[in-house]
């Protein structure tokens, strides 16, 4: 089988996602080369991290954690940009398996018990045809053992994109976007409440709200990325 693919490669070889080298044998998604140049934040184990004061005075967040910082014309934006608008899904995968390593060993992430990712609106996960959080959660929930909800958070307002937006503009957009289906599921539960990137923090702020209301929850954040 493995002779096989090689075969295939040669005439078809993959491509690094970064970089665009073809990749070898032994590389997924991106090459080595760039994988030991991507920022790596390290914030899994460092407390008062800046993720987490985003959210002081906002919301009674547990820990938070991003992987990666996300720079401008980086590797990590050319990242961004294959999963959310190329349907290149491995990224999430890639990262999740990442992250999920760094969370599984962490002394900080105790206790959780469910992942739930910030949801599309439908006619926008329609449109593009998945949620770019998905895999991500997905591959966190295998590494973590522990459930993935991906229908428990519910848009229910379509807006336009946030990236060119100001930082005020992010957080009006962002007020009583969503609301929570089938509670039970949830409650008296720590959730881990993912996202791909993290700038100022208004749409996870909203959903921290929305899932507020439910009785007695407790809330952790994992990113993939967060601009400094």
């Amino acid at each position: 089988m493995n002779f096989l693919k090689e075969i295939f490669n040669i005439f078809y070889p993959e491509i690094c996602l970064c970089c665009k080298d073809p990749l070898t044998a032994h590389e997924q998604t991106i090459c080595l080369n760039c994988r030991h140049d991507l920022p790596l934040t390290n914030f899994t184990e460092e407390k008062n991290n800046l993720v987490e004061k985003i959210f002081y005075g906002r919301f009674p967040v547990e820990e938070a954690t991003s992987l990666f910082y996300f720079l401008k014309k980086g590797n990590v934006q050319q990242l961004m940009h294959e999963l959310k608008y190329k349907s290149q899904q491995q990224v999430g995968t890639l990262i999740g398996d990442w992250l999920g390593e760094e969370i599984k060993d962490s002394k900080r992430f105790k206790n959780i018990d469910c992942i739930i990712p910030v949801p599309l609106h439908k006619k926008k996960q329609k449109k593009r045809g998945y949620n770019q959080v998905s895999t991500f959660g997905k591959s966190l929930s295998q590494k973590l053992n522990i459930p993935f909800y991906e229908n428990i958070l519910i848009k229910t307002s379509a807006t336009k994109t946030q990236t060119k937006k100001v930082r005020f503009d992010r957080w009006k957009n962002a007020e009583h976007q969503f609301m929570i289906k089938n509670t039970e599921l949830i409650k008296n539960k720590h959730i881990l409440l993912i996202d791909d990137i993290i700038t100022t923090g208004a749409t996870l702020e909203a959903c921290l709200n929305t899932i507020g209301n439910t009785n007695n929850t407790k809330v952790s954040i994992a990113s993939m990325a967060y601009t400094k």
